[in-house]
């Protein structure tokens, strides 16, 4: 593992640092000191949005962040990926790094890593205190738009069954490059290409919706009311879902729960970290405990 200048905005708070694994190129970042705190982010994010969040903590915790490949300063996937190659990668990572125990703060698709993990009784031990904001990982509920947007696309490439396979292609190579197929495609999935197209394709029909009775953790879940890329109703579901778990509305903010509401949501943070009582959720309720923001 080595270590490179730390970049210009945080020079004097975050190591930047990285190391090999599958050869590929890994970029993550530490500050702070104390009992370890691992951060992962979204898809189509990096570790960079959690800086301010860390630099906050720096006094509590060791903050750890990755920037998964394809993401931020890591090197773009040179194959296609699962959600196990990351959740593989975490765990090689967090081995090389010497953090045995650790709490975690996961955003976005980082969440679909944590359940792959809490879902692995080998490693999910080393891992104690559980923050997740607007986590995916759960089926969406799709309107009726979405619905007759999926039907459109299944007309669409209705004519392929049809044609011999050279003809199939040659037809679906030229829908895709269509300026329809692009308007009616993912933003996510219309800005990727080669490993990182496939890659997106497998981990975001990655749902835990059957296995969530599986998992009995302590759990504190942070959603931004006005969540639309993970909407808040999927927080619910996931505090439905898993006993141990806790869920604290932000009002006014969106996805990015942390970025939005900065003061209100590092004030729960630390009030959690801080607490050594196992039952503290619990013992609390949810939005209007004393975790929630004043």
């Amino acid at each position: 593992m080595t270590t490179s200048s730390p970049s210009s905005l945080t020079a004097d708070t975050i190591k930047t640092l990285q190391f090999t694994w599958r050869n590929q190129q890994v970029r993550w970042y530490q500050s702070g000191k104390g009992s370890d705190l691992v951060f992962m982010h979204g898809w189509g994010s990096s570790a960079s949005p959690f800086f301010p969040l860390a630099t906050t903590l720096s006094d509590l915790r060791s903050c750890s962040m990755i920037d998964f490949p394809g993401f931020g300063q890591s090197e773009t996937l040179k194959t296609p990926w699962s959600l196990s190659d990351y959740s593989d990668l975490v765990v090689s990572w967090l081995d090389e790094a010497g953090i045995k125990q650790f709490d975690v703060l996961v955003h976005s698709f980082g969440n679909r890593v944590l359940l792959d993990l809490l879902l692995r009784p080998e490693f999910a031990g080393r891992i104690q205190k559980i923050i997740v904001t607007g986590g995916a990982g759960l089926k969406p509920r799709r309107s009726l738009k979405t619905r007759a947007k999926l039907t459109f696309v299944k007309v669409l490439k209705f004519p392929t069954t049809f044609l011999t396979n050279s003809l199939s292609e040659w037809y679906l190579t030229r829908l895709r490059s269509s300026g329809l197929w692009k308007r009616m495609g993912s933003s996510d999935y219309s800005k990727l290409s080669g490993a990182m197209r496939q890659t997106f394709t497998q981990v975001v029909n990655s749902h835990f919706d059957s296995m969530l009775g599986q998992i009995s953790r302590e759990m504190l879940l942070l959603w931004g009311e006005n969540d639309t890329a993970t909407p808040l109703e999927q927080g619910y579901r996931l505090e439905k879902a898993i006993k141990g778990s806790a869920l604290i509305e932000l009002k006014g903010a969106g996805h990015y729960a942390f970025l939005d509401k900065p003061h209100e949501f590092a004030s729960i943070v630390r009030a959690y970290l801080m607490d050594s009582d196992s039952d503290s959720l619990h013992s609390r309720g949810t939005g209007n405990s004393a975790l929630s923001p004043a």
